[in-house]
């Protein structure tokens, strides 16, 4: 489950003994910012049991730490999820090119890739 809202107080076990009371629990971690290791306000929580995911969504509201939190079911993200997106565009931003690389360089080199129409160098 994504679990949204979370008090920047909130730690991984106050997380565990929250959820815990609706079915036993795999895994569970808050997120954090890598740098400053401050909670990014939400995190996860995988129960052994999914039916133990409607119990918790049935139960709503949920307050964890004087603050109401937002859980949800959790989707996985799938690789190539902005492919869609990204394929609209036909611009390709390309940096660090050298001065003395040429249009056909380029061309020659990205062709492989599809049509390469005709674009500007800025070294």
């Amino acid at each position: 489950m994504f679990i949204g809202g979370l008090s920047p107080t909130t730690t991984s076990e106050g997380l565990r003994d929250y959820f815990q009371k609706y079915g036993e629990i795999k895994e569970f971690m808050i997120m954090r910012d890598p740098m400053t290791k401050r909670s990014r306000g939400f995190g996860f929580v995988t129960f052994s049991n999914p039916l133990c995911v409607e119990k918790v969504l049935e139960a709503a509201p949920h307050i964890l730490d004087s603050k109401k939190i937002d859980p949800k079911l959790a989707v996985p993200r799938k690789s190539g999820q902005n492919t869609k997106l990204a394929t609209r565009t036909k611009r390709v931003f390309i940096g660090g090119v050298a001065t003395q690389t040429t249009n056909d360089e380029l061309s020659e080199y990205f062709s492989q890739f599809g049509k390469v129409s005709p674009y500007p160098i800025d070294h």
